[in-house]
C-alpha cells in the first residue's frame, strides 16, 4: 500500500499440486526498511515481517502490498519488535482485509506493545491526518490477534510448518524454518553470529534449508572486536566529557541501548572519579521495557543467567532514567542515550538540535543508520543541518560512529552459509551496492569448490525469485489395508485422504480413527404422481432391471429394483427410496425417467400383448461360447474339447470352462476373472428377458 504504484503485477501462487516456489521482497528488497517478503508454494502464501521504512513518512513507508490480495494470505510471521520488521503490523491487522494467523515470539509480543505505542505518541504528533498508519486503539485491538510461539516448537497451519530458533540480535528475535510440502525455507530475520554482554548468538538449525532468505545489512565489511570496539566507545564518551561536554547516544529504546547500558554501567562502577556525572537513559518506555528484559532473562545467554542468580545486572547502579526533556535539568557534562536511534524525531532530535552548536558536545552513533534518516545525514560531516522548525543549524559537535549494530558482518554470514550449504541463497534487508558486494563475495568463495553448488539472488523490491521443486507423491497405507503387505502389482482400494501435503489409503471404515471425519449416509426419497396401474409399472421395471425382489417396511409393500432401489405405491404416487451413492443415483434417475415416461405414454397393461418366452437351444450356447473363445485367445489355445467341456492354455496356464453350466476354472486369478466375464457376458446376451411369469404374478398380486 505505498504511495509509489507499480504496473506489474507480481506472480500469481502457483497452485496445490504446481512446483515453482515464488520468493517475492514486498520491502527489504535492495534496502534497509520496511521489511516484508512474500513466500508463495503448493497454494500457500506466507508473510514475513511488516515493517515501516524509518526515512519515509505515512504510506509511503509501508511495504508494496498494494500488488497482494492481503486476503490469501495464510500466514504472518514477524522475526522481531524493530519497527522496520513489524512497525506497520497495527495497520495491516486492523485496516486491511488481512485475515491471515499472526506469529512471534513472547518476548516480541510484549516489547512489540510498548514499542509501537511510543511510535504512536513520537509520530502521530507531528504527522497530518492523511499520514497516521494506525492508532492506539489499532494497536490495542492488534494485540488479540497476534499468537505466540516458544523456540523450537513447531506449528503447524493449512500445511505450513514452521519453527523459531535463537538468533542474536535483540530479545526474542528469531530466525524461522517454514516448511511446505518437504520444501524448508530459512528466513533469518536480523540475526548475530556473536554472543555478546546478554543476548546468546544466532544458532545453526540441525536441518539444512532449502532456501535461505538472509539480512545483508553490512554486506563484506567484517565489524571490529568487541573488546577493542567498548574501549573505543568508553573513550570516546570520557573524551566528550573531558572537555566539559554533554554526550549523546541515540539508541532503539530496546536492543543495542541496554548493551550499551551494561557498558557504560560497569565502566562507571570502574572508574570512581566519573560518579559525579550522570548518566541519563531518557526514554517513555525506559521502566517498562527494563521489567520486560527482567522478565525473559531466560531468552539471553548463559553469563546473564549466571548473573541474576547473584543480582539483578539490570537494575543499574550508575544509570537514571529520564521520562521526557521536561525533567531533565542540563547544568553541565552528562551522558544521555535517548530514542529514536536514527534521530528521525522524538526526544533525541530535540537533544541533538540543542548541543549540536556546541564544539564541546559531541554524538555518538552506535547503530546502524537507513538512508534519509538525520543519523545517516551527521555522518558524512555537513557543515549544518536542518532543524524540524525548518531553521538551519551548525554542526560544530563532534560526530562518532562506532557500530553496536547486532547484524552479521561478512565472516558471521559467511561461515553460517558455509555450515548450513543451502541451495538457495535470497538475499534481503541490505542497501543496493552492499548487497550486490556481498553476493560477489561469496560467489568468488564457492566458485572453486566443486562439492558446493550455491544459486544467489539480490531480488530489488517487488521482483520474484521462481525456483522449481519437484518431489515424489507418495501414499501411506493405513489401517485395515495394512494389515497385509501388498505384493508386486497387487491392485490397492480405499479412500484417498489428503492432509496438509500428505497422502494416505485407507478403508471407509477407518476414517473415524485416522483423521477425524465420520462416515454418513443420505437417504433419499423420491415421490412421482403416477396415473399408470402398479402392474404395468412393474412390467416396465423388469424389462429394465430384470428380477426385481419384494420388500416390505411396515405396512408398505413393494419391489427393490436394481438390488437397492425401494419402489412403492401410495396413492396415486410412485415413491423411490434408496442410500445415495454415484452408481445408486444413476439406478434411481433410469427409473424416475421410465416412470415418468410411462406416465406421460399413458402405457396400459395387458398380459395377452407379452410376446411368448423364446427357449434357447444349450448347445447353441455351448457352440457360441466354443466360438467366441477360440476367436478371443486363438485356436492354438484349445488343447482339449468334449461336449461339455473346453480346455485352453492362455499365458501359459490352463484354464477349463464348462459349457454347460458356463463354469470357469484357473489357478491365475487374473486369467480366470478375464474368461469368466467373457462367457457370463456372452450368455446374458443371448438369454431373453422373462416377461410372462412375471407379469402373471404381478397381475395375480
Amino acid at each position: 500500500m505505498a504511495a509509489t504504484k507499480r504496473t506489474k503485477p507480481p506472480v500469481e501462487a502457483a497452485d496445490e499440486e504446481g512446483d515453482e516456489l515464488v520468493i517475492t521482497p514486498l520491502g527489504a528488497g535492495q534496502e534497509i526498511g520496511r521489511s516484508c517478503i512474500l513466500l508463495e508454494f503448493k497454494g500457500r502464501k506466507v508473510m514475513l515481517d511488516f515493517g515501516i521504512h524509518p526515512g519515509l513518512h505515512g504510506r509511503n513507508a509501508l511495504p508494496f502490498v498494494d500488488l497482494v490480495d492481503l486476503e490469501t494470505i495464510d500466514l504472518l510471521l514477524i522475526s522481531h519488535f524493530h519497527l522496520d520488521h513489524c512497525g506497520a503490523l497495527p495497520h495491516l491487522l486492523e485496516r486491511t482485509n488481512f485475515r491471515g494467523r499472526c506469529f512471534m515470539t513472547h518476548p516480541t509480543k510484549a516489547i512489540y506493545r510498548w514499542l509501537l505505542a511510543d511510535f504512536i505518541r513520537v509520530r502521530n504528533v507531528a504527522a497530518d491526518d492523511k499520514d497516521v498508519l494506525f492508532t492506539e486503539t489499532d494497536l490495542e485491538n492488534s494485540m488479540n490477534k497476534i499468537e505466540t510461539l516458544d523456540f523450537h516448537q513447531e506449528k503447524e497451519i493449512n500445511g505450513i510448518k514452521f519453527k523459531c530458533y535463537h538468533a542474536g540480535h535483540v530479545l526474542g528475535a528469531a530466525m524461522i524454518m517454514i516448511e511446505i510440502a518437504g520444501v524448508k525455507v530459512l528466513y533469518t530475520g536480523d540475526f548475530s553470529r556473536q554472543e555478546d554482554r546478554h543476548l546468546m548468538s544466532a544458532e545453526i538449525p540441525p536441518e539444512r534449508p532449502d532456501v535461505l532468505i538472509c539480512e545483508s545489512t553490512y554486506g563484506t565489511i567484517i565489524h571490529e572486536e568487541r573488546d577493542a570496539r567498548e574501549a573505543r566507545f568508553t573513550g570516546v564518551v570520557t573524551n566528550i566529557l573531558a572537555r566539559g561536554g554533554r554526550c549523546l547516544i541515540p539508541v532503539f529504546a530496546l536492543g543495542r541501548a541496554q548493551e550499551l547500558l551494561l557498558i557504560l554501567d560497569e565502566y562507571w562502577a570502574c572508574h570512581p572519579e566519573l560518579h559525579e556525572i550522570p548518566i541519563y537513559y531518557a526514554s517513555s518506555l525506559a521502566k517498562k521495557c527494563i521489567s520486560v528484559y527482567q522478565t525473559f532473562v531466560n531468552a539471553m545467554n548463559a553469563k546473564i543467567k549466571e548473573e541474576i542468580k547473584r543480582r539483578n545486572p539490570f537494575v543499574f547502579q550508575h544509570i537514571s532514567y529520564l521520562k521526557g526533556i521536561d525533567h531533565f535539568d542540563d547544568v553541565g557534562p552528562c551522558v544521555i542515550m535517548a530514542s529514536p536511534g536514527m534521530l528521525q524525531s522524538g526526544l533525541s532530535r530535540e537533544l541533538f538540535e540543542m548541543w549540536c552548536t556546541d564544539t564541546r558536545n559531541g554524538v555518538v552513533i552506535a547503530g546502524y543508520c537507513v538512508e534519509g534518516t538525520l543519523a545517516r545525514e551527521i555522518l558524512s560531516e555537513p557543515t549544518d543541518i536542518i532543524a524540524m522548525n525548518g531553521q538551519k543549524l551548525p554542526l560544530k559537535c563532534s560526530v562518532e560512529h562506532i557500530s553496536f549494530s547486532a547484524h552479521t558482518d561478512y565472516k558471521q554470514t559467511s561461515g553460517f552459509i558455509r555450515a548450513l550449504k543451502p541451495p538457495h541463497i535470497v538475499l534481503v534487508h541490505g542497501e543496493q551496492h552492499e548487497m550486490s558486494r556481498l553476493k560477489t563475495e561469496l560467489l568468488r568463495e564457492y566458485q572453486d569448490d566443486p562439492e558446493t553448488n550455491i544459486q544467489i539472488y539480490d531480488p530489488r523490491n517487488t521482483q520474484s525469485v521462481k525456483m522449481t521443486f519437484r518431489g515424489e507423491k507418495m501414499a501411506k497405507i493405513l489401517g485395515t489395508l495394512a494389515t497385509k503387505k501388498p505384493a508386486h502389482d497387487d491392485h490397492v482400494s480405499g479412500i484417498l485422504v489428503k492432509r496438509g501435503f500428505k497422502y494416505h489409503i485407507m478403508a471407509p471404515e477407518d476414517l473415524t480413527t485416522y483423521t477425524g471425519l465420520s462416515l454418513s449416509t443420505i437417504s433419499q426419497r423420491v415421490a412421482i404422481p403416477c396415473a399408470t396401474p402398479a402392474p404395468a409399472v412393474m412390467s416396465s421395471l423388469f424389462q429394465l432391471a430384470g428380477d426385481l425382489q419384494d420388500v416390505r417396511d411396515g405396512p408398505r409393500a413393494g419391489v427393490r429394483v436394481f438390488g437397492v432401489i425401494n419402489v412403492f405405491f401410495e396413492g396415486g404416487m410412485v415413491i423411490l427410496e434408496w442410500n445415495s451413492s454415484p452408481i445408486h443415483d444413476v439406478f434411481a434417475d433410469a427409473i424416475a425417467a421410465l416412470i415418468l415416461h410411462i406416465t406421460a405414454e399413458n402405457i396400459g397393461f395387458n398380459v395377452a400383448k407379452v410376446p411368448p418366452r423364446l427357449n434357447i437351444d444349450d448347445e447353441h450356447v455351448a457352440r457360441c461360447t466354443r466360438q467366441t473363445l477360440t476367436e478371443a485367445f486363438g485356436s492354438n489355445s484349445v488343447n482339449q474339447e468334449t461336449k461339455e467341456t473346453i480346455v485352453l492354455t492362455i499365458n501359459g496356464e490352463e484354464c477349463t470352462v464348462n459349457l454347460r453350466t458356463m463354469d470357469v476354472k484357473c489357478e491365475n486369478e487374473k486369467v480366470n476373472q478375464i474368461v469368466t466375464g467373457i462367457v457370463t457376458k456372452l450368455k446374458a446376451s443371448m438369454m431373453p428377458i422373462d416377461l410372462v411369469p412375471r407379469a402373471e404374478e404381478v397381475v395375480e398380486k
